[in-house]
């Protein structure tokens, strides 16, 4: 037996408005066509579905029978159109961000909470990776009476041999910096090493050593501690955030949205 969706919603339709011209109207239906298609139902089933009368329409036993299931079809589609829909106008759906560790530490967690809470169906894994398009102003902080304090910038050479204070090396940030040591063949003279910026800003302005972040991360926990910020002369340390996406047919809808607001200043 194949009988569609479209059919079913017409059956439903003629037995509620009791008349095969009713039905056809809430289906969007030539008359013609609606009873051509009744015809084809019965004709496939091979019993007849409706009882005719000048009046209009009954059901017959098969046809109740096929009523009392078709209800429960039409709701479940229904259900799944408007499930669908959600996904469809980027309300609804999983979204995956890879970050660096200072758009994960200063920017996304403000962007993401306030969007967040404009799209409660939306769940967002973020994940924190390495990334040297995207590391973003990188400054130096030491304590304020350490004799580079006076600079206002100084060059990534001039501090590998101070003592610092660093992420662990599982992060993506503290991974790049040390990768730029690297390069220039040594190895940062890390005295101590925490999990977070707040400790890092802590034990800079108790004077355990200096330390290298974001700039918006150096400020903000300025206004807490007493440090200095002095910024490095290296390109790479001059970076700007960016979003990357291989390209707008790839994005889902509720990933455009998203992407949408991450952009607004």
């Amino acid at each position: 037996m194949r009988l569609d969706l479209a059919d079913l919603r017409l059956f439903i339709a003629i037995v509620d408005t009791g008349s095969i011209t009713g039905g056809a109207a809430n289906a969007h239906l030539a008359l013609a066509s609606a009873s051509e298609r009744l015809r084809k139902m019965e004709a496939e089933i091979g019993v007849p579905l409706l009882h005719r009368h000048a009046r209009g329409v009954t059901m017959t036993e098969a046809g109740e029978v096929l009523a009392r299931h078709a209800r429960p079809l039409l709701a479940q589609q229904q259900r799944l159109r408007q499930a669908m829909h959600a996904f469809a106008c980027g309300q609804r759906g999983t979204l995956r961000l890879f970050a660096n560790t200072s758009a994960m530490s200063a920017f996304l967690p403000g962007k993401l909470a306030a969007w967040m809470a404009a799209h409660p169906a939306v769940q967002i894994e973020t994940e924190e990776r390495t990334s040297a398009d995207i590391v973003s102003c990188i400054l130096a902080g030491v304590p304020p009476a350490h004799p580079l304090a006076e600079k206002e910038e100084v060059a990534f050479a001039a501090v590998l041999n101070e003592p610092l204070v660093a992420l662990y090396q599982t992060s993506a940030l503290q991974q790049h910096i040390e990768q730029h040591a690297a390069e220039l063949g040594q190895a940062l003279n890390v005295r101590v090493r925490m999990s977070h910026f707040a400790g890092l800003c802590e034990m800079v302005a108790h004077g355990a050593g200096g330390a290298i972040l974001p700039r918006v991360i150096a400020e903000r926990y300025r206004q807490r501690y007493s440090f200095a910020v002095i910024g490095l002369q290296d390109r790479w340390a001059q970076r700007r955030l960016c979003l990357c996406y291989q390209d707008d047919a790839s994005l889902s809808p509720a990933m455009r949205r998203l992407l949408e607001w991450l952009r607004q200043p």
